[in-house]
């Protein structure tokens, strides 16, 4: 079979009824071309799940989901997402009194009384749009899932052309998102899913538990036969989906709104929450370990544990739990709170915080459930027993801090003190722990499996990395520039030793401690070169990358310094107002602070302001300078760069440069500079985190990012062995400057091997190019890179890959590459070599004549090829017998020249007749008097003998005859009905008798002329 987009959409067809889904095709399906539910199937459906509920109340449920539609697509999804995971309460009358009762949408338990339906080819007419999408599931009649298909073949044919005709139908289409839980774009071997409001960087591939399978099926096949599973994608909708609202600024009328964001679960997510819910269960009431969960950071952790609240809450065998989410620092304890407060119709109930020691107590001696969250500093002294409950589950967030103190120790008094966690357990003693970390840690008696349990499921860097869940991270240190020399640093340790262990705020009482510190880390001195480089450093990374940038300092004093220092150097960087200004300093202070430190206190309010203007890549503000807020669970996709000067170890370290992992746009990768010293505490903790089974580097050294820069770099440049590119930078005259850019073109367009391999290469350069910026190494290969860009723009424009530029050129590239060599810049290779092809039939003589006379001669075949399969696809598109002839033709010619059969000279001269023979073919059109229609009409029938006694006005005269015939009976989706088809064979094969074509060879010819009809169906229906 033809692999094209209807094989690999009949291919999932088949994949999905393997999956015991039933199939019909659009055009079968009872509805009206408006309606996007299937009402019929709908209401069978309720009857089914509900049977023992009057018919009144079906119907108004029913009614309830065909109205769920308002101006706001994303709030009529969230509304119909509520109905489809609880139901629909309607009320009605009996026995003289109004009841209430829920109305089942679709059956978790019994998975089989739901119906799956998997359709293709479905029309849907919305404010005058028409729109055919590819497949869309259906579950009990309700359009859940959306797949866009494209052609693997087809090199133009995208994943990200999928994802952007998503977009086109949500604004032209919207009714059917009103019902949309999943959408997938898909080439047949690809396969990404994301929610309908999923920038494109969010779409991930689905992976297989068992991993044998992962890389050897393809990914669609994984994903249908994984993810598609009915159980696991009605467990996918119903309890792995949440809605978060975020603000939102405009930039013109500065005026902030609410906009609503729709969250999957990944599959690492969803698998891992499947364990835990299963592990937990196992768990209570025995062991009381349920285990960990192991997933780096910027993994979408927090979420999961959302997930696995909302799962566990509705579990019948916990008999409704109370589960504690802990925490060990207030600001985290408040930005897991409004995460999981953003998630309410999940969870069944709105969380809340515990206040105090007595308010904790208060809220688990009761019988009933609830989330609540606490810190563990409130378990910080022997309390006694809370709570005997045994369906208490405690949620350690970030389990590798402060779970652990089981051994005992002599204070100053001579009393034996115990850490948190033996409290916590003393209070609780029949409650389940389950831990939640990117950063494990297992040494001594700090094991945090030991803790909590084995690990229930492992995502570490190297996974997330490869999957695009996170971006790499690469180091570099700067310690040099800034003139710390060992012995201070290691006097700076020696003031760290002690308080490692401290929480961030306990650090601050260490006022001997943090003099010292502010003394040798906060010298004035010190602090003007740490501002001039951070300023110059920052600086050459945004002209590369907009984006955000992070300072971490050792004490509040120190940021409040450096502060000053940088806006010394950039006044109009300041802005007294929290609304304005590009730099600021987050943090609290308290009335006993300096006067200084006034200024930049910040309230909770004043946080949730700065929060959504560094994470809006629109906003001034770019960078922030922190001493403790926002290290961990600030999540900053725009944030690229962040400037410690902080000492740092172990997991706190490892949460930290995890601010600059998130996925934006074509962020490359997150940069770490180091300004204090933090090297080989990285490597330790790196080290701590290997040991635990971890996979993938923490950070790169940008060492090693730069010679990969290098070595890129020169693979480039020996592939222009035997041509000087150098010339380019020898001379100031344009004029020359072009002549050599076209030569390098036609250079690179010597070999096809050749082109590949450079394209290829240089997207791996300009990824680490913008890596490696700003550095002296890529300074100095700047012009160089930015010349193999303009030679890429030039063959990306004449070649079949052009439609890759925009996508696959990083926006850093975009931004560097000189004006001279940029799209705008350059005189179009036509002009330069005198055709004005814009005005031009690219099918006269004069335009070929011109082709072929230009000096780079392969340059001339590949516009000249790339010309003509354009014509060719055009006209493919308009009659079969042309297409089919001139796309052999050319494929037999690009044949011959790969295989050396022909020279470029040679080529290029079939190529013209190829050209040539078209403009005959246009000719003869108009000559018989044909419209474009019916000549395509007159090749498919001269192509038989049968028609050589016609005399030329009776062969019009049938074609007329035909064409008339199809536009009379071409309805909306004609050629995809059967009925519709064999009346018109039946007219047409009549016709071909009427005019002495014999019954067999009428026949075979009305097959050939449905066919061509069915190219033309549109224009036919326009008409």
């Amino acid at each position: 079979m033809k692999i094209n987009e209807d094989s690999i959409e009949q291919n999932l067809i088949e994949l999905l009824k393997k999956q015991n889904y039933r199939y019909m095709h659009g055009s079968q399906l009872t509805r009206t071309l408006d309606s996007v539910v299937l009402e019929e199937v709908l209401r069978k459906s309720l009857k089914k799940l509900n049977p023992k509920l009057p018919q009144h109340a079906r119907d108004e449920a029913c009614n309830q989901i065909l109205h769920v539609g308002s101006s706001d697509m994303m709030n009529s999804n969230e509304k119909f997402h509520n109905l489809l995971c609880d139901g629909v309460t309607v009320e009605y009358e009996k026995d003289g009194e109004t009841q209430g009762v829920n109305v089942k949408i679709v059956d978790l338990d019994s998975i089989e009384l739901n119906d799956f339906l998997v359709t293709n080819q479905l029309i849907i007419k919305e404010n005058n749009n028409e729109k055919r999408l590819d497949i869309v599931l259906f579950i009990n009649g309700l359009p859940l899932v959306i797949v866009e298909l494209k052609n693997a073949l087809d090199e133009k044919a995208t994943l990200h052309k999928a994802y952007t005709q998503i977009q086109n139908y949500k604004t032209a289409v919207p009714s059917i998102f009103y019902y949309n839980s999943l959408t997938i774009i898909s080439d047949g071997i690809d396969a990404k899913v994301s929610s309908l409001s999923a920038p494109y960087s969010r779409y991930l591939a689905w992976k297989s538990p068992q991993k044998k399978e992962n890389g050897v099926l393809l990914e669609l096949q994984i994903m249908t036969k994984r993810m598609l599973d009915k159980k696991v994608l009605l467990n996918l909708i119903r309890f792995n989906t949440v809605y978060e609202k975020e603000e939102i600024k405009d930039n013109k009328t500065d005026i902030v709104s609410m906009v609503t964001i729709k969250k999957v679960a990944a599959y690492h997510q969803y698998y891992a929450v499947q364990k835990a819910i299963i592990k937990t269960v196992e768990a209570v009431g025995n062991s009381r370990k349920i285990g960990v969960v192991w997933h780096t950071q910027g993994s979408g952790k927090s979420l999961s544990m959302v997930f696995y609240a909302g799962q566990l809450v509705v579990n019948k065998a916990m008999k409704n739990p109370t589960i504690i989410i802990l925490t060990d620092r207030n600001d985290l304890d408040d930005q897991l709170f409004a995460t999981f407060g953003n998630c309410k119709s999940l969870l069944r109930q709105t969380p809340v915080q515990a206040t105090s020691r007595e308010d904790l107590k208060k809220r688990l001696n009761v019988s009933g459930g609830g989330i609540v969250f606490t810190t563990i500093q409130k378990f910080s002294d022997e309390t006694g027993v809370i709570s005997n409950r045994d369906n208490i589950i405690v949620v350690a967030d970030e389990a590798h801090r402060s779970q652990y103190g089981f051994t005992g120790r002599v204070d100053i008094d001579g009393d034996i003190k115990y850490g948190s966690a033996k409290y916590l357990r003393d209070a609780l003693p029949k409650a389940s722990f389950i831990g939640f970390t990117g950063t494990p840690i297992e040494k001594e008696d700090r094991s945090t499996p030991a803790v909590f349990g084995k690990y229930i499921d492992v995502y570490d860097i190297a996974q997330a990395v490869r999957d695009g869940a996170t971006v790499p991270i690469s180091y570099e240190s700067r310690l040099v520039k800034i003139k710390l020399n060992q012995e201070v640093t290691d006097k700076i340790d020696d003031l760290v030793d002690g308080i490692d262990n401290a929480t961030e705020g306990q650090i601050e009482k260490y006022k001997t401690k943090n003099s010292q510190i502010n003394a040798i880390v906060g010298h004035k001195d010190r602090l003007k070169d740490v501002a001039k480089d951070i300023v110059t450093h920052f600086e050459a990374r945004q002209e590369l990358f907009t984006g955000k940038g992070m300072i971490i300092c050792m004490t509040r004093q120190i940021a409040v310094d450096l502060y000053q220092e940088i806006i010394n150097l950039r006044g109009d960087w300041h802005n007294r107002s929290k609304d304005k200004g590009k730099i600021k300093v987050v943090m609290t202070s308290s009335t006993d602070d300096p006067e200084s430190f006034q200024t930049h206190s910040t309230t909770k309010k004043d946080r949730k302001t700065l929060s959504a203007r560094i994470k809006d890549v629109h906003d001034e503000l770019e960078l922030v300078i922190v001493q403790s807020m926002w290290l961990t669970g600030f999540d900053c996709p725009p944030m690229h760069t962040m400037y410690i000067d902080k000492k740092m170890q172990g997991a706190n370290l490892m949460q930290a440069i995890a601010r600059v992992n998130r996925v934006y746009k074509d962020k490359p990768g997150g940069l770490i500079v180091d300004y204090i010293g933090i090297g080989q505490d990285l490597r330790d903790a790196m080290m701590t985190y290997i040991q635990a089974g971890g996979k993938g580097d923490a950070v790169l050294d940008i060492s090693e990012v730069i010679a990969g820069m290098k070595s890129k770099f020169e693979v480039i440049e020996q592939m222009f062995h035997g041509f000087d590119y150098l010339e380019y930078f020898k001379t100031n005259d344009v004029g020359v400057k072009l002549q050599v850019l076209l030569r390098a073109t036609n250079f690179i367009l010597d070999d096809e091997k050749l082109k590949d391999r450079f394209l290829s290469e240089l997207s791996s350069l300009s990824k680490l190019y913008v890596m490696s910026v700003p550095s002296l190494e890529a300074e100095h290969l700047r012009d160089c890179v930015a010349f193999f860009q303009a030679v890429k723009a030039r063959i990306n424009k004449f070649t079949q890959s052009g439609f890759k530029s925009d996508i696959e050129i990083d926006t850093a590239i975009k931004q560097i590459v000189d004006d001279a060599l940029s799209s705008d810049g350059v005189i179009d290779i036509l002009d330069e070599v005198g055709i004005k092809a814009p005005s031009l039939d690219i099918l006269s003589d004069e335009f070929l004549l011109e082709v072929k006379n230009m000096e780079h001669k392969n340059l001339s075949f590949e516009l000249l090829k790339k010309l003509l399969n354009d014509e060719i696809k055009i006209r493919k598109k308009k009659s079969i017998v042309q297409g089919k002839k001139f796309s052999e033709m050319l494929e037999s010619m690009i044949k011959k020249y790969h295989n050396n059969q022909v020279d470029t000279a040679q080529v290029i001269e079939e190529l013209s007749s190829i050209a040539r023979e078209m403009k005959l073919e246009d000719k003869k059109s108009q000559e018989l008097g044909l419209s474009p229609q019916e000549y395509a009409f007159y090749m498919v029938l001269s192509q038989n003998t049968s028609t050589e006694f016609l005399e030329d006005y009776k062969m019009k005269e049938l074609i007329h005859l035909i064409v008339d015939i199809i536009r009379k009976n071409a309805t909306v989706d004609w050629e995809k009905r059967d009925d519709v088809r064999a009346k018109l064979r039946l007219l047409v094969k009549k016709a071909l008798m009427r005019y002495g074509y014999p019954p067999d060879m009428a026949k075979l010819q009305a097959d050939k002329v449905l066919e061509q009809s069915e190219l033309l169906a549109r224009e036919f229906m326009d008409n």
